[in-house]
């Protein structure tokens, strides 16, 4: 009997030691802000301002979603502009979306994945919550996830949204060239993380 007992302990023991951490979500005050943070594809680029996805996101959360997307930018650059950005307080949520200027220069895909990490601790350090944005990779089978950013998100801990622009990008209707939404893309692309802050209770 005590033999079984033991084994049957030691299952349960198994299953709590690997059980995956689930991140855990802060739902987000009315005064608080959501940080959009990445390149050209948050700054809307070959859109209205009133088109990107910041902008429509705000509108749709009736909360203040700063736009900070910068066109050309790397991840390095991101780097470097994040602390003072996260100088203000009320910033408690970041949408990171990064990789496609680091892909785009043959960047090393080494030097992206560290600079993701420390963008998040930097956003952990802070108390704010991160959810991370994938850029997709392009072969001769067409656009795909890149394994970079689960493993990051996974390191971390971290909320992924893995497929939101091979799904996009991967459409003629949705983008005005191989890199950029057009304005239909960016509403999706705000829609879809609309849907995503409702269904894991941060709005």
């Amino acid at each position: 009997m005590l033999k079984y007992l033991l084994i049957i302990l030691a299952i349960i023991g198994l299953i709590f030691f690997f059980k995956k951490e689930t991140p855990e979500v802060i739902k987000l005050n009315p005064t608080d802000k959501i940080l959009a943070f990445g390149d050209s594809i948050t700054y809307g680029y070959g859109e209205s301002e009133n088109e990107s996805y910041p902008y429509l996101l705000s509108q749709s959360t009736n909360t203040q979603v700063i736009n900070a997307g910068i066109n050309g930018d790397t991840s390095q650059d991101g780097l470097q502009r994040l602390p003072a950005l996260l100088e203000d307080n009320s910033i408690k949520l970041i949408l990171l979306c990064f990789g496609g200027n680091d892909i785009l220069q043959n960047l090393p895909l080494g030097e992206l994945k560290n600079n993701l990490k420390k963008m998040i601790q930097l956003a952990k350090a802070k108390n704010v919550d991160v959810i991370l944005i994938s850029v997709p990779k392009v072969s001769d089978l067409g656009l795909s996830s890149m394994n970079l950013y689960s493993t990051v998100a996974e390191e971390e801990n971290i909320e992924l949204m893995d497929n939101l622009l091979v799904h996009i990008l991967s459409r003629s209707s949705l983008k005005n060239d191989y890199i950029h939404p057009n304005a239909k893309g960016y509403r999706y692309m705000a829609d879809e993380i609309f849907k995503h802050l409702k269904s894991n209770k941060w709005i």
